[in-house]
C-alpha cells in the first residue's frame, strides 16, 4: 500500500433513520467490502475533497470538546478554590494527577481502536469495524473495572508516595476514590468518542462531552455546599458532579447510536464480536501498549514534577496547579489538529493515498503553528488576568494572594515552548496513524525521563524552583526536534495495524456485486488478516 493510489468511493445512504448501507462502487474492488471511504450519519470521508477546510471543519469539534473538557476542569477548580481554599486546591491537583495517569493507561488502546476504525472505514470493511468494536468494548470494561477497584484500595498508599501535603492529604483521599469509582464510565466515553472519530464522525462526541460539561458544572457548587436537596460533600463533591455528568451523558450517547443504527453499534447477531478476537486484540493491546506508555510516561513525569513542587510547599504547588490550567488551554489547539490529522491521515493509509497523507502533514503543521502562536501572544498580552480564574486573588485574612505572581512567573517561563511543541502533534498525528508506536515512545522517553526530569532534580540545589519550570521548555524541544527527524527519515510508511489477504474470486467484479450492507458477514473470521511487522 506504500503507493499513491486512488480508487472510486462511495458513501453510506444519508438516510438517518435506517440502516445505513454501503454500495460496491463500479469497478474491481481495491478492499474486502468493494468500497472505500465508508460515511455514516453524522460522519465525514475523510478520504476525498479539499484538505484544509476539511481539516479545519473536522478539528473544530474536537476544539470544542478539548475547550469544553477544560472548562470543566476550570469550573471545578474555580468552585473549589472560591468555595473552599488553596488547600483544597492542592488536594484536587495531586488527584488529578493521578487521574490523568489512570486514563493514560488506557488512551493507547482507544487511539489504536480508532486507527483501527479509521484505516476499516478507509479500506471499506464494514465487518471488520464490527469485529474491532465487540473486541474493543470486552477489553475497555476489563480493564476500567479492575483499575476502578484497585485504585480505590491503594489511593492513600499513592498520594503518600507523591508526597502530598498533608493538610491536603484527607481531601485528596476521598476525591480520588470517588474519580476511581468514576473510570469505568469515563474510559467507556472516550473510547466511544474516538471511535466515532476514527469512523469520520467529531461532532456527536462534541455534542454529549458538552452535556457532560455542563451537567458537571450545574452540580459542581451544589455537591460542595449541599444546595437544594443535595447533600454537602466538600471537594468530593467536584469528583462526584463529575460522575453523574459523565455517566448520564455516556447512556444518552449509547442510546443515540443505537437510534441511528451507527455502523459501530452491535445488535442481533453481532453481539457474538463482543468475544475477543485474538487477530484484533493483539494490535489493540501491542500497538496500545507503546501509545499507552507514552500518555503513561507523561502522567508519570508530571506526578515526579509535583512531587518536586510539593516539596516547596502548598503556595508554590496552588501556583504550579494554576499554571498548568494556562497550559492546558495553550496545548488545545494543537492536540485537536493533532487527532484530526491522525483519523483523517488513517481513512488515507487505508486508502492507500499517501500523496494525500503528506499534504495533510503540511496543512496540519502549518495550522498548528498559526493557531497556538496566537494563542501564546493573547495569554502573554494578558498578564495575570487568566490565572484569577484559576486562583484566589487573596487568602483567607484578607492579603493578596501570593499565588498569583508566581504562577505567572512559570507561565511566561514556559508557554513559548508550547508553540514549537504543539506544531508537532500534527506529525505525531500522521505517524501514529499508521500504527508505528515505538519511536514516538522512544522520543518520550527521552525528552521526559532523560531530559526533563533529570535536569530539574539535579539543577534545583543551584537553581531552586526555577530549575523545575525550565526543564519544561528544554523536555519539550527535544521532544519536536526528534519527532521532526523521525517524520523525515523513518520508517514509519511501511507500518500496517492489520493487512488484508488479496480479494477473493467473488469479488472479482465490482461491478456485478450486491451492496455491502452495514450487517454483513462475508466470512467466518479474520484469519486472513495478519498483525503488521
Amino acid at each position: 500500500m506504500d503507493g499513491e493510489a486512488r480508487s472510486p468511493r462511495s458513501g453510506f445512504g444519508a438516510d438517518p433513520t435506517g440502516p445505513a448501507v454501503a454500495v460496491a462502487p463500479p469497478g474491481p474492488p481495491s478492499a474486502p467490502g468493494g468500497f472505500r471511504g465508508m460515511r455514516g450519519p453524522g460522519g465525514r470521508n475523510l478520504t476525498e475533497g479539499p484538505i484544509t477546510s476539511t481539516l479545519i471543519m473536522f478539528s473544530l469539534p474536537m476544539l470544542g470538546g478539548n475547550i469544553l473538557q477544560q472548562l470543566n476542569a476550570t469550573a471545578n477548580q474555580f468552585w473549589v478554590a472560591h468555595m473552599l481554599g488553596a488547600t483544597d486546591i492542592t488536594a484536587i491537583g495531586n488527584a488529578n494527577s493521578i487521574m490523568m495517569l489512570m486514563m493514560g493507561a488506557v488512551f493507547g488502546a482507544t487511539m489504536a481502536a480508532n486507527i483501527l476504525i479509521a484505516q476499516q472505514v478507509g479500506a471499506g470493511d464494514i465487518t471488520l469495524v464490527k469485529r474491532i468494536m465487540g473486541t474493543a468494548v470486552f477489553f475497555f470494561l476489563v480493564i476500567s473495572i479492575t483499575l476502578s477497584l484497585t485504585g480505590g484500595i491503594f489511593a492513600p498508599h499513592i498520594l503518600s508516595a507523591m508526597r502530598t501535603p498533608p493538610a491536603a492529604r484527607a481531601e485528596a483521599i476521598v476525591y480520588l476514590r470517588v474519580v476511581f469509582a468514576a473510570m469505568p464510565f469515563m474510559y467507556f466515553f472516550q473510547f466511544l468518542q474516538m471511535a466515532q472519530r476514527g469512523a469520520g464522525d467529531s461532532r456527536t462526541p462534541f455534542y454529549f462531552m458538552g452535556l457532560a460539561v455542563v451537567l458537571d458544572i450545574i452540580l459542581n457548587p451544589l455537591l460542595i455546599a449541599g444546595i437544594g436537596p443535595f447533600p454537602k460533600m466538600g471537594v468530593a463533591g467536584s469528583a462526584t458532579s463529575t460522575l453523574i455528568g459523565q455517566s448520564i451523558a455516556l447512556v444518552l450517547l449509547l442510546i443515540t447510536l443505537y437510534r441511528r443504527h451507527s455502523v459501530l453499534m452491535l445488535k442481533g447477531r453481532e453481539l457474538r464480536y463482543l468475544w475477543p478476537s485474538m487477530e484484533i486484540l493483539r494490535p489493540l493491546i501491542f500497538r496500545g501498549i507503546p501509545m499507552s506508555l507514552q500518555m503513561f510516561i507523561m502522567s508519570a513525569a508530571g506526578m515526579v514534577m509535583i512531587t518536586f513542587v510539593n516539596g516547596f510547599g502548598a503556595v508554590t504547588s496552588a501556583a504550579y496547579v494554576g499554571a498548568l490550567q494556562v497550559w492546558n488551554y495553550i496545548q488545545m489547539p494543537g492536540m485537536a489538529v493533532g487527532a484530526s490529522v491522525s483519523s483523517m491521515a488513517g481513512q488515507n493509509v487505508g486508502a492507500g493515498q499517501w500523496a494525500r497523507v503528506e499534504r495533510i502533514a503540511v496543512i496540519g503543521l502549518a495550522l498548528s503553528i498559526a493557531v497556538t502562536g496566537s494563542i501564546a501572544v493573547i495569554i502573554y498580552l494578558l498578564g495575570p488576568l487568566p490565572l484569577y480564574i484559576f486562583l484566589p486573588a487573596t487568602t483567607p485574612s484578607g492579603s493578596i494572594s501570593p499565588t498569583i505572581p508566581l504562577a505567572l512567573h512559570i507561565d511566561r517561563t514556559v508557554l513559548w515552548a508550547f508553540v514549537i511543541f504543539n506544531a508537532t502533534f500534527a506529525l505525531s498525528g500522521i505517524v501514529r496513524a499508521t500504527g508505528a508506536v515505538w519511536p514516538p515512545l522512544i522520543i518520550l522517553t527521552v525528552s521526559m525521563l532523560l531530559i526533563r526530569v533529570p535536569f530539574a532534580y539535579f539543577m534545583i540545589p543551584r537553581f531552586g524552583m526555577d530549575a523545575i519550570w525550565w526543564s519544561f521548555p528544554l523536555g519539550t524541544i527535544t521532544s519536536s526536534v526528534l519527532t521532526a527527524l523521525y517524520y523525515r527519515y523513518g520508517n514509519w510508511r511501511k507500518v500496517r495495524m492489520l493487512h488484508h489477504a488479496p480479494p477473493g474470486p467473488d469479488s472479482a467484479d465490482g461491478a456485478q456485486a450486491p451492496p455491502a450492507v452495514e450487517a454483513a458477514d462475508p466470512d467466518p473470521g479474520i484469519g486472513d488478516e495478519i498483525l503488521a511487522s
